[in-house]
């Protein structure tokens, strides 16, 4: 049986281009920095609209790979500068949500999902609209939404 004490809290960031991904990544990495965790990234590349013609199709597929591969470095290092470590790198296609729940299925090390909420009038965004409502059965992990609006001041502080 293994010991509580040699786990690590692993802390994962849905990786993508709004503005409170950078709150919920800065969060996370302040967390498990304080708490000897560690940050997972996960981003998923969803399909683009269907094309007629095969070569196309791939041509925008290995277009949207390289603009992640590129996306999920420079996040890499930041992480590396917030929380010390270098994080575990997740990257998929498909739909988001599933992706999520999957990779939260096959990997037991992620403890805790970070998300930060939107802020604008549309509410707090549709995956953690998802994620709470009808996809809520299938996690198996808790979810910590922080406030999209947050300065890393009162990140630093909370974390």
């Amino acid at each position: 049986m293994t010991d509580p004490s040699d786990l690590q809290r692993v802390f994962l960031v849905v990786v993508d281009d709004t503005e409170e991904m950078h709150v919920a990544l800065r969060y996370a990495c302040r967390r498990a920095r304080h708490t000897g965790g560690r940050v997972a990234l996960l981003h998923v590349i969803e399909p683009a609209d269907p094309q007629p013609f095969r070569q196309v199709a791939e041509l925008i597929l290995a277009e949207q790979r390289a603009q992640a591969e590129e996306l999920m470095q420079k996040m890499s290092a930041e992480v590396v500068e917030l929380s010390g470590q270098l994080p575990v790198v997740h990257l998929r296609n498909g739909d988001r949500a599933h992706q999520l729940l999957n990779l939260i299925e096959e990997e037991p090390d992620i403890s805790i999902l970070v998300l930060a909420a939107g802020t604008g009038s549309e509410g707090p965004g549709p995956l953690i609209s998802q994620l709470v409502g009808r996809l809520s059965g299938r996690l198996r992990v808790p979810i910590t939404v922080v406030p999209g609006a947050l300065s890393d001041e009162q990140i630093d502080l909370l974390a």
